[in-house]
């Protein structure tokens, strides 16, 4: 019984398609509904005031500003993390490193010193 009143539907419902009164008033009511849509854009741009279609446009520029917003939050939180991590000891370590390096090259720039005067020395001695 389902299954005959499916199909009896099913051919209703071809009929009614294939019926040239029914497309024509299907048509005429689709054509109406776009010209008031037309006509409500016009008389809200009118009044100054945002239509459906402006709106919808300005939700999905919203929605791409926030996740644009989002992964700026992200970077600056990682940006933030490594502050953190930098602050504090491993700085400090990173310095005593940096002046223990710029001691050994003062060291050696005094030996270079040592070596180049005692050899300016030796060859005016020899002269």
């Amino acid at each position: 019984m389902t299954r005959q009143g499916e199909e009896t539907i099913g051919k209703l419902a071809q009929e009614l398609l294939e019926n040239p009164m029914v497309t024509g008033a299907l048509s005429a009511a689709l054509e109406t509904r776009e010209r008031a849509m037309r006509a409500q854009e016009v008389a809200l741009s009118a009044l100054n005031l945002p239509s459906a279609s402006d709106l919808e446009r300005l939700t999905r520029r919203l929605r791409s500003v926030s996740q644009r917003l989002e992964g700026v939050e992200d970077v600056l939180d990682r940006l933030e993390r490594g502050v953190e991590e930098l602050d504090g000891a491993p700085v400090e370590r990173r310095l005593a490193g940096i002046e223990r390096a710029i001691e050994r090259i003062e060291a050696t720039l005094d030996e270079l010193r040592a070596v180049v005067a005692s050899e300016t020395q030796s060859q005016a001695a020899s002269r």
